[in-house]
């Protein structure tokens, strides 16, 4: 998988708007592991059975819902990827800590992967259509991205104060 790395020129309105979206995908990662914690005993707890719940959380909580479908499932599938990686080492008998998983405090990242975003032709400005009220930002950057517009990862770096 190839990442191109764009930095975004909007207004301060649209970057306010970015800091919910990168909340809620730590909340909806921390409750994947959460119910994986809480329910592992009882149920097979899989990556689908994680996809499942992210949609009962777009259901239960409205602000999960103005996150994008694609976007929500993203970041239970990251939950999905600590629980994967912490079984993993168990089965390779790693000494030490097996890296269970941990809830999430800086994550400073939204993963948008085939919608809730569109680019435009002349592939300089970028629109994101979910709930959270972002807009059209502004590329700021020198590579092609003509071929490479199947995937999407946005973030935001926090502010030294």
């Amino acid at each position: 998988m190839r990442v191109l790395e764009y930095k975004i020129k909007g207004k301060p309105s649209q970057y306010q708007a970015i800091e919910p979206a990168i909340r809620t995908t730590q909340f909806v990662r921390n409750k994947a592991i959460r119910y994986w914690i809480d329910n592992s005993r009882e149920l097979k707890i899989n990556k689908f059975a994680l996809n499942k719940y992210s949609t009962i959380l777009r259901k239960e909580f409205s602000f999960v819902n103005n996150l994008n479908s694609m976007a929500v499932q993203s970041a239970a599938e990251r939950g999905w990827t600590a629980i994967s990686r912490f079984y993993d080492n168990c089965k390779k008998k790693i000494l030490g800590k097996k890296g269970y998983p941990q809830f999430q405090k800086d994550c400073r990242s939204v993963e948008y992967k085939t919608s809730g975003w569109s680019l435009h032709p002349t592939k300089r400005q970028i629109t994101f259509t979910d709930k959270n009220g972002i807009g059209k930002l502004k590329l700021l950057g020198k590579w092609e991205i003509h071929t490479y517009n199947s995937r999407l990862k946005l973030e935001s770096q926090r502010l030294q104060t």
